[in-house]
């Protein structure tokens, strides 16, 4: 294991996955290739933070129910959120020097903010899809999709 895969810079990651783990699962093999490409090059490493926060957040939603409910509720805060991940994209933009790697990750990362966006929406139509069948033969009561159930459950 090299030292670049056990460094853990990514925030948020209360896990036992490594930074790469969380790399590879939300952006690939190719983006952690380019990213210790990257890592050999650095000046400042802001770029490189700002990138890791964004993963960071996202890693965090996509890990834990509860804010995952709280956002599906708060289309204000999802909003907020979602404005501040493209605001860190377009932030290491500034300073990419249209560098043809860096260039690569902020496509991979624009196109992941539009899906973390977009799977909000998908998420709030498939509750009320099934909270409509479920009501055909249970009580509206019995189908609970909170976070405290789907932890409780999951296993």
């Amino acid at each position: 294991m090299s030292s670049s895969e056990r460094i853990r810079e990514i925030p948020y990651n209360y896990t036992s996955f490594s930074d790469r783990e969380i790399v590879l699962r939300l952006m690939g093999q190719e983006a952690w290739d380019r990213i210790n490409e990257l890592r050999s090059k650095r000046r400042t490493g802001r770029s490189a933070r700002m990138l890791y926060e964004f993963l960071g957040d996202i890693w965090v939603v996509k890990r834990n129910p509860f804010l995952q409910d709280d956002l599906l509720e708060d289309r204000k805060r999802r909003e907020l959120l979602v404005a501040a991940l493209r605001h860190r994209l377009s932030l290491i933009e500034e300073r990419s020097d249209n560098h043809p790697s860096v260039n690569a990750l902020l496509e991979r990362g624009r196109k992941m903010a539009s899906e973390f966006e977009a799977w909000f929406e998908q998420m709030a139509t498939k509750r009320r899809q099934i909270q409509r069948r479920f009501r055909q033969v249970t009580k509206k009561d019995n189908v609970d999709f909170s976070g405290l159930a789907r932890v409780a459950h999951t296993t």
